[in-house]
């Protein structure tokens, strides 16, 4: 990473952040602040020599990289350029060669580290009554990524083996921990789709450590096995999740709490192959869980009734309807994940390596957290929970108001930040209570022939039909 003269970042950060921290992060100022960028360099050893795009400058243009409806390089080093402009400086070349290079330099973990830390701290500062019960709510859930078809990528995160080779695109998996509170991602697990311990709840288990006491973790009924209850417990967690499929329930056993609703003791299994005999001697023989029916009695909705397993066992305290009120929100995950991958544009990524694939990951958490930090704000200062505000329409403005933030003079910033926010504390979310939709598209896409065959194969068979 050190070249022959390298300039470490403390001398870096007096000299360039103070003017490009004010570009396109100005708005995240207080969430992303110079002196956690400074730190994180530091702590990862990273030092460049003098040069164009230094570790706090491939930052921010990275981050606005993903921020931006156009995710290319030649665009992020273009709103460089401008800003340069707008300030005096010398122009520099519009080539993406020196922006690209400084990408590759930057260690993942600066920014994995940057993500992570603003969205713990966007949860950690987020009021009393954004709590569910005065405790912090955590949910999971898994989905997949695609990127471009490479070797490198193909031999990291291989594609389906329902494709033929050269016809599909690398899969990644992704499980990401959520704060129900705010919004923001709190820690992402990847790895590839094929192979062993590959599933989602194996790279749960690499995201244990952000289980604390007293929290609550919230996932669907793919996870509902006796190992994440016994570990989320082990945690001093408690867990909320759906029943899964596969697990016979009957409400004439156990401790019986009222109608549809009991407790029982789950026997621990057989120790896995992925689990070590300490951990698994660690884990009680029998775990007490509370299994609760729900009844859905909204129309339109396709599940009437279902049950929720939990190891809440206080029935006073969580009574069966917020127990199952409090499943139903667990729903956001899904609409976080879209946030993400629609909004966001993560769902087809474009590193060429893994490497870079997992820089881009960590660049949207990144990018995401900050704009969760900021509806947040906004919404603490409107009496509003962050639920009520819209992602898309925070990322509007704020990619609006980009461009003149960065040429603002010192006396402008306070007005143009103050009504960047009140245009972010107008975007609400439509009041659609029990709302339900079929799974349809009116819209047809362009009826043009899948490629069945890989393109360079195609390419010469057209050339000699011609």
């Amino acid at each position: 990473m050190a070249n022959a003269s390298p300039t470490p970042p403390r001398r870096q950060l007096p000299r360039l952040g103070q003017e490009f921290a004010r570009a396109p992060g100005l708005p995240f100022a207080d969430l992303l602040p110079d002196g956690q960028v400074e730190q994180a360099l530091r702590d990862e050893h990273v030092s460049f020599r003098r040069r164009l795009f230094c570790p706090l400058v491939t930052v921010w243009v990275f981050l606005s990289q993903v921020l931006d409806p156009d995710h290319s390089c030649r665009a992020a080093v273009a709103r460089f350029l401008a800003w340069r402009a707008a300030r005096g400086l010398p122009a520099c070349s519009a080539d993406t060669g020196a922006y690209c290079k400084a990408r590759s330099r930057l260690p993942e973990a600066v920014l994995a580290r940057l993500a992570r830390d603003t969205g713990r701290r966007c949860q950690d500062e987020a009021p009393e009554g954004w709590r569910w019960n005065g405790r912090a709510v955590k949910v999971v859930d898994g989905t997949t990524v695609s990127m471009p078809d490479t070797p490198a990528n193909q031999q990291q995160y291989p594609q389906s083996r329902s494709q033929e080779p050269g016809v599909g695109f690398p899969v990644a998996r992704l499980v990401v921990l959520f704060s129900l509170a705010v919004g923001t991602a709190l820690d992402c697990a990847l790895g590839p789709c094929r192979g062993k311990r590959t599933g989602e709840t194996a790279l749960l288990h690499s995201l244990r450590h952000n289980l604390k006491a007293d929290d609550i973790l919230l996932a669907d009924r793919y996870y509902g096995s006796y190992w994440e209850m016994a570990l989320a417990k082990q945690s001093g967690a408690d867990m909320v999740c759906r029943l899964h499929q596969g697990r016979k329930i009957d409400f004439r056993r156990g401790r019986r709490l009222g109608r549809g609703d009991h407790v029982v003791a789950w026997a621990k299994p057989r120790r896995p192959g992925w689990m070590d005999e300490a951990t698994y001697a660690a884990l009680p023989e029998a775990l007490q869980v509370r299994e609760t029916r729900v009844h859905v009695v909204y129309p339109g909705f396709r599940t009437r009734v279902l049950v929720v397993a939990t190891t809440l066992l206080d029935a006073e305290r969580y009574p069966p309807r917020d127990v199952g009120l409090l499943y139903r929100v667990r729903w956001y995950a899904e609409v976080d994940l879209r946030a993400l991958k629609q909004t966001m544009q993560m769902d087809v990524l474009r590193g060429q390596t893994p490497p870079m694939v997992r820089k881009e990951v960590w660049a949207h958490l990144l990018g995401y957290n900050l704009l969760r930090g900021l509806m947040a704000e906004v919404a603490r200062s409107a009496g509003v929970l962050p639920w009520s505000l819209s992602f898309k329409g925070a990322m509007q403005a704020v990619n609006a108001f980009a461009g003149v933030l960065w040429t603002a003079g010192a006396e402008q910033l306070e007005e143009l930040c103050g009504r960047l926010r009140a245009a972010i504390a107008r975007h609400r979310v439509g009041d659609r209570p029990n709302r339900h939709e079929p799974r349809r598209r009116k819209r047809r896409p362009k009826a043009y022939p899948p490629l069945n065959e890989p393109r360079a194969n195609a390419r010469t068979r057209l050339a000699a039909a011609s």
